[in-house]
C-alpha cells in the first residue's frame, strides 16, 4: 500500500521559488514505486501534467510550460520526490498533486497521462501573486 503526502506549498510572489515534497509515508518494503509525478489543477481547469521521474532518474519528463523553471528529483532511500519550482508566475497557481505508480513509463505520453498513475496525494496549494 502506498500513501502519498505532499508538503511545501504556499504563497509566493512572482519570480520567487518553492520546493514541493511528496513522501511515500506507508509502503511495504517489497513494494516500490517506479514512477512518480507531479500534476496540477487550477480553478476551473482540468488536472494537467507537470513533471515525472522514473525510479532511477534515468527518465525525466516535463510539461513545456515548466521546462527550464522546474526541476524534479527523488530520494529513494527516503521514498520522497521533490519539485523545485523557480521563476514562478501567476499561471503556476494551482493545487499540486503527487502521483505514483509501480509500472514504468516507457514514453513521454505514458509519463504525462494521469490515468497511468494509481496512487495520488491530497494536494498542496501553490499561489503565485503578481
Amino acid at each position: 500500500q502506498v500513501q502519498l503526502v505532499e508538503s511545501g506549498g504556499g504563497l509566493v510572489q512572482a519570480g520567487g521559488s518553492l520546493r514541493l515534497s511528496c513522501a511515500n509515508s506507508r509502503s511495504s518494503f517489497n513494494v516500490y514505486v517506479h514512477h512518480m509525478a507531479w500534476f496540477r489543477q487550477a480553478p476551473g481547469k482540468e488536472r494537467e501534467f507537470v513533471s515525472a521521474i522514473s525510479w532511477s532518474g534515468g527518465r525525466i519528463d516535463y510539461a513545456d510550460s515548466v521546462k527550464g523553471r522546474f526541476t524534479i528529483s527523488r530520494d529513494n532511500a527516503k521514498m520522497t520526490v521533490y519539485l523545485q519550482m523557480d521563476s514562478l508566475n501567476p499561471d503556476d497557481t494551482a493545487v499540486y498533486y503527487c502521483a505514483a505508480d509501480q509500472r514504468p513509463k516507457i514514453t513521454a505520453i505514458q509519463a504525462s497521462d494521469r490515468d497511468e498513475y494509481e496512487y495520488w496525494g491530497q494536494g498542496t496549494q501553490v499561489t503565485v501573486s503578481s
